[in-house]
């Protein structure tokens, strides 16, 4: 029987988490790092045992983990991040000029064909890659170098890249995300990119509808349809079924369209999932009732998912990386909190059971489906 291994970056460590099949009985392995925060964690598609951690400390300030045996022993690796070619500042809140600057890394995306070969998304938002299992990494500059790059600005979580999808059919095409400018596209491996925001419309910027600044949240795929995707957006739910070309609106009936996280179905591609908040003021469930909202249908029509959640007096707020799918014949679907909860769905979200409940608040979740 198949198992899952999910991967925990809280404020305050790692965590990782084990089940066979069934999904009932977890074993709770951490804190590693503890009191170090860990913004994301993610294992290799080509080696399930090798794994990439992002260890960021105020005082310390940021460090790579890298580990061979799936997350029983790690050892730091090359942590030394340097800007390509592209000199420059960028604007900051008041549109005044500000210059770039190395803060944490948000997000590694492993390659899916070469456990060696890594993409990690920083703050001030840049991409870089390491083809030696985190050793050396170097930047891919034409991003940055997009002509839009001077204008980008921070949204209130910091300038970060945190969304990198990659194309399983395609090696040379590339998603990437950034809060705030938008969602831009490479078809030529990293040298050249596209903004990729035509459709999206944001009512706090000067222009609604420009070609950048827009505060994108998260951006998800099915594998099986990579020209197919789904965003989160700071306001909206929206859809491409051209690669990002163009987007629409797949708000419907949910009872907000702000949230953070978005994700899709293992094997149904047009099932996917959101967690609605309030507002972006009030970072918490509509009337106090933590909810899951699943529509079959790509978007517009969905559904509530409750029965196993908190009914009441719940405040917690899901963030951009916190949550992801297995992909067992029975899909899990599985979220964390920032009041420490992980939560699991081995139903595909009909029902939902609190692997752990105290941990530190979670800042990601990721799943590996191990034979």
């Amino acid at each position: 029987m198949s198992s899952v291994r999910v991967l925990v970056g809280t404020r305050k460590g790692a965590f990782i988490l084990t089940a066979d099949g069934t999904r009932k009985n977890w074993r709770i392995d951490g804190p590693h790092f503890g009191g170090w925060e860990l913004y994301h964690l993610k294992g290799s598609p080509a080696d399930p045992n090798r794994l990439y951690a992002s260890q960021c400390s105020g005082w310390f300030g940021q460090t790579v983990q890298r580990s061979s045996d799936g997350g029983k022993t790690w050892e730091p690796v090359g942590n030394k991040f340097a800007y390509d070619g592209v000199p420059g500042t960028h604007q900051w809140y008041d549109g005044t000029p500000h210059p770039w600057e190395f803060k944490r890394v948000w997000h590694f995306e492993p390659s899916l064909t070469d456990p060696d070969t890594v993409y990690a998304g920083i703050e001030d938002a840049a991409l870089f890659r390491s083809t030696d299992g985190g050793a050396t990494w170097h930047e891919l500059p034409g991003l940055r170098g997009h002509g839009s790059g001077p204008k980008w600005q921070p949204g209130a979580g910091g300038m970060c890249l945190h969304t990198i999808l990659l194309d399983p059919t395609n090696p040379l095409r590339m998603y990437i995300a950034i809060s705030a400018a938008g969602a831009f596209r490479t078809d030529d491996g990293g040298q050249n990119w596209k903004a990729i925001n035509q459709g999206l419309r944001s009512q706090y910027i000067p222009d609604p509808t420009a070609e950048v600044g827009h505060c994108v949240h998260h951006v998800a795929m099915n594998p099986s349809r990579p020209n197919v995707l789904f965003m989160q957006k700071h306001w909206d739910v929206m859809r491409s079924d051209n690669a990002g070309d163009t987007w629409h609106e797949v708000s419907g009936n949910l009872p907000t369209d702000f949230g953070f996280v978005i994700d899709v179905h293992a094997h149904q591609p047009e099932t996917i999932y959101v967690v609605p908040i309030k507002s972006d003021s009030e970072h918490y469930p509509p009337d106090g009732k933590l909810r899951v909202w699943r529509s079959r249908t790509g978007g517009n029509e969905w559904e509530e998912l409750a029965r196993g959640l908190p009914e009441r007096d719940c405040y917690v707020n899901v963030l951009r990386d916190a949550m992801a799918v297995d992909s067992l014949d029975s899909c899990g679907v599985y979220f964390g909190t920032t009041g420490g909860q992980v939560f699991c769905s081995p139903d595909s979200g009909d029902t939902w059971t609190p692997i752990v409940s105290h941990l530190p608040g979670v800042l990601s979740i990721e799943v590996q489906t191990l034979p």
